[in-house]
């Protein structure tokens, strides 16, 4: 099924951002809002403690997960937050690969933002995601 989700660029802004500045998805789409995707393992305990990437790869994996049981996938998604504990740019981008890297050619317009701290014990990432699927 083709995604409901149209992703937007210009010409009139940076080339160098590695995501579309801008989504639609058409009226009759049932938006999908996921709780912020963490690195949690089944048993509730942090997974890849200390290793953004890791951590990144794991909260990819959980956004997966949600979206299946909503009835969408990636190519669904219509923007995210990608939410890394650290003040060190170098965290943050470690992280962001991950995440470009699950996407792929569906870019979606993103936000990348370095907090204090998340919710778990030794957590350093969450995603947060929109979706839109027509039924």
């Amino acid at each position: 099924m083709p995604s409901a989700v149209t992703l937007i660029r210009s010409d009139k802004l940076s080339s160098v951002a590695e995501y579309a500045y801008a989504a639609t998805a058409p009226s009759n789409a049932r938006l999908i809002f996921l709780a912020g995707a963490c690195p949690l393992n089944e048993d509730g305990s942090t997974a890849g403690s200390g290793d953004y990437a890791a951590q990144a790869q794991k909260a990819v994996d959980n956004m997966r997960v949600a979206l299946e049981e909503a009835g969408a996938g990636i190519d669904d998604v219509i923007s995210t937050r990608v939410l890394v504990a650290s003040t060190e740019q170098s965290d943050l981008v470690t992280a962001w690969n991950v995440v470009r890297e699950a996407f792929g050619e569906h870019d979606v317009p993103s936000t990348l933002m370095g907090v204090t701290v998340l919710g778990y014990p030794a957590q350093l990432v969450e995603i947060e995601a929109v979706a839109a699927v027509i039924d």
